[in-house]
Parts: structure tokens; C-alpha cells; sequence
């Protein structure tokens, strides 16, 4: 299933995407895309649904993102070899962590914000997977059963924010608008293998990302045991799992978002966001 949430900002609606790429309104079987029903059981039961008995949604009707009250949203850092390689930095041994805020969740075709006095303002496309099933100290083997499903992220980052001054990668990911997700959230018995699925950006037509998750260096079952040995997962959570080469950071000279430019960018069977960016006001 193709689930998404439609409808003005913090007051969307749960819908599916049916046959023909209409929207189906759910709000009858689920309250939201988020929380319980995510569960498995949950989303056995909206697979039973019949799409063609589901009411229609307006065309037209605004996309928000595809999951509702996420709880936490966990990155991963340098997780494809050649984009540490651009970013300077060594390949690591083991995942690394870093949270983005969940204020920063926006929709897939929502402005991007700069934020005020930012001048480095940066993309990453990036795979995110969906928890659907409560997950703590869970094997590789057993993480699997554990996803709802997957959707695209863009990881929007202020890099003068992450890497000058003191640094912090958090406050540096965590801007208003700094993480488009969906369009859908696509249910994991439709995405049999994560670890081969093509992946792009582009900013004014310009594809400068252009990668496949199969060069991730921690794979996505890895990295729900991983995540899942420091800290409980919930349902609706996000792993947000890193992205490949081709960062405004990584160019020469490097190259930073503008008021005024259109990103672009998709994953094979997840969809594709569109994003303007615009000055803080």
C-alpha cells in the first residue's frame, strides 16, 4: 500500500493511493497514518480494504507527511563510503547517530525555509524507514518485521550551523521545513528489498545526487538492531539513513541553496518530492 496524509498543515487526513494514483480517503478504518496504526495487524486490516469502495479525495488537496505524530526522527551519518570521502571525513566503523527535531518534519511539497542568517544551506537525499512495530535490542534478522515501510527524506542541513562554531549536528538538521518526508509512505510488503533501490536529486534541473541504497555501508536491517540497542523504537518513528554523493558541502567550489531554486528528488516505488526555497520572513 501507498498510504499519505492530505489536508491543511497539522490538520491532515490518512488516505491511501489507489490503482489510478487517486487519493482514497481512510479516516473511516484509521485515525491518522501514525502510531497504532502502523502496527501489523492494523495494516493487514487497511490492505483488505477495497480501494474502490473508499471515498475520493479532491484533486488538487495539499500532501502533508505521510506519517503523523512521529516521535523521534534518527539520522545516520556518512552511510555511503563515497560520500564521506566527499565530505572529508573517514569511513566509520559503526553507525553514526545524530536526532533531528520532529518540528522540522514538513511535507513533500512544502516551501524550505532558509533559516535566518544561514548562508550554507545544504541537501541530502536520503531513505527513510518507518517503524511499525515497538523495537528494542532487536537482532538484523529480526528487524525486518519491525518496519512499517519506507519514504523518501529530504535531510536538509545548515551547514554553517553543523560544522562552525561549536559544531553540533543536531541544531544544524533541526530547522523549521529541514525534512520534507513522503509523498506516501509505502508498506514494506512492496519494497522486498531496500537495499537496491535507485535514488536522485536535482536543484533547478541539475541532478547533482544520483545513487542507489545497495552502497549504503550499514544496510537497513543493521541499522534498526543498531538504533534499537540505544534506545527503544515506537511505532511511527523515522530512521533517516544517510545519503549518497553529490552534497552542495562536497562540490568545488561548494554550493549552497538560494532563495528562488526547486529541488527535485525521488526514490524507485517511494515518489518524488518538490520543494521551492524561500527566505525566512
Amino acid at each position: 500500500m501507498k498510504l499519505v496524509r492530505y489536508g491543511d498543515r497539522g490538520m491532515e487526513l490518512p488516505g491511501l493511493i489507489d490503482g489510478t494514483g487517486r487519493i482514497r480517503s481512510i479516516a473511516g478504518l484509521v485515525p491518522d497514518v501514525a502510531g497504532p496504526a502502523l502496527l501489523p495487524p492494523t495494516l493487514a486490516h487497511l490492505a483488505q480494504a477495497d480501494p474502490g469502495a473508499l471515498p475520493l479525495v479532491d484533486e488538487g488537496v495539499r500532501i502533508g507527511p505521510c506519517v503523523g505524530k512521529v516521535g523521534k526522527i534518527v539520522c545516520i551519518g556518512l552511510n555511503f563510503s563515497d560520500h564521506a570521502e566527499e565530505s572529508g571525513m573517514e569511513v566509520p566503523d559503526e553507525p553514526v547517530l545524530f536526532m533531528k527535531a520532529t518540528s522540522s518534519i514538513s511535507g513533500p511539497y512544502d516551501d524550505v525555509v532558509l533559516p535566518r542568517g544561514e548562508a550554507k544551506a545544504d541537501w541530502e537525499i536520503e531513505l527513510g524507514v518507518v517503524i511499525g512495530k515497538a523495537a528494542k535490542y532487536v537482532t538484523a534478522a529480526e528487524a525486518r518485521s519491525h518496519i512499517a515501510g519506507y519514504c523518501v527524506v529530504n535531510d536538509l542541513s545548515a551547514r554553517q550551523a553543523q560544522l562552525e562554531g561549536t559544531g553540533q549536528w543536531v541544531k544544524g538538521k533541526s530547522a523549521d521545513t529541514f525534512a520534507p518526508i513522503g509523498p506516501w509512505l509505502v508498506t514494506s510488503d512492496e519494497v522486498p528489498d531496500p537495499q537496491d533501490l535507485d535514488m536522485w536529486l536535482e536543484v533547478d534541473g541539475r541532478r547533482y545526487q544520483d545513487g542507489n541504497t545497495r552502497t549504503m555501508i550499514f544496510g537497513v536491517d543493521a541499522l534498526v538492531a543498531y538504533v534499537s540497542g540505544f534506545m527503544s523504537l515506537q511505532p511511527g518513528d523515522i530512521i533517516s539513513t544517510g545519503t549518497p554523493p553529490g552534497v552542495g558541502l562536497g562540490l568545488d567550489p561548494p554550493t549552497w541553496l538560494q532563495p528562488g531554486n526547486v529541488i527535485t528528488l525521488g526514490i524507485a516505488g517511494l515518489g518524488e518530492q518538490r520543494q521551492k526555497v524561500v527566505a525566512a520572513t
